[in-house]
């Protein structure tokens, strides 16, 4: 509990077996009272090992259903359990835990109602290993973004994310893509709803098993933050109309 209120974790997994445990550890439990794990039909033994570190909540998905899909489910069984803050991390350990006290504490003490670990801010990326195309890709979809969705964030593209049980409530995410591009149009909602967002300066690490798409899912998604961006600036100016945004 933090202030009252009630905190859930949630690990969208994906073959994490080899770097769950140490993530897991390092969880601040003295705020964090439940935590989710979600098995995206992984190859390797997560949700056995989820398990056996003593995660209560640990569901399988039969069949792969992508990130965006893990994440959906992720948020309702978070929403089932009655939290009022919910943060995403991912189990690979490419985001410490340890700035979960600071993400919980800007939502817990209603500064903000979403709060997100930026890998840019204070050159955290690079110096974490991040490949220079994918930092000069992540620069440039952020400038164009920032100006069509007329905001100021560092990134769109953390993977460190906290949310109030409010904005979970009042966005559509069945209406977002069960894909890598979910994360864009979630944050395109949480914007449309008239919602603030924080940032946390995060450092990052690069490794053979911190998750990453390759160079052509790479293209295919930057391209995709485009269109969610471009679709989110023609429904604000009633251009056309949008599941996305009602």
């Amino acid at each position: 509990m933090f202030n009252g209120k009630k905190v859930v974790v949630v690990l969208p997994a994906y073959n994490a077996a080899k770097t769950l445990e140490q993530t897991y550890r390092e969880i601040p439990f003295d705020l964090v009272d439940e935590v989710v794990l979600v098995d995206d039909a992984s190859r390797d033994n997560t949700l056995d090992l989820a398990k056996s570190i003593g995660i209560r909540h640990a569901i399988r998905h039969e069949r792969n259903k992508g990130y965006g899909g893990n994440q959906k489910t992720c948020y309702k069984k978070a929403l089932e359990l009655g939290a009022d803050i919910v943060v995403m991390l991912h189990p690979d350990y490419q985001y410490t835990p340890k700035l979960l006290p600071a993400m919980i504490s800007v939502i817990g003490n209603d500064v903000y109602p979403v709060v997100f670990g930026s890998r840019i801010l204070g050159n955290g990326a690079l110096d974490g290993g991040m490949p220079l195309y994918k930092y000069i890709a992540n620069r440039l979809l952020t400038f164009v973004q920032n100006m069509l969705l007329g905001q100021k964030l560092s990134e769109y593209h953390t993977g460190y994310r906290a949310f109030s049980r409010e904005v979970l409530q009042s966005i559509d995410l069945e209406a977002c893509n069960d894909d890598f591009i979910f994360d864009n149009e979630m944050v395109s909602q949480i914007f449309y709803k008239g919602f603030r967002i924080a940032e946390v300066t995060c450092p990052t690490k690069y490794f053979d098993e911190a998750s990453s798409i390759n160079f052509s899912r790479s293209v295919k998604y930057g391209l995709g933050c485009l269109r969610v961006s471009m679709v989110y600036r023609l429904c604000k100016w009633g251009l056309m109309s949008s599941p996305l945004y009602r």
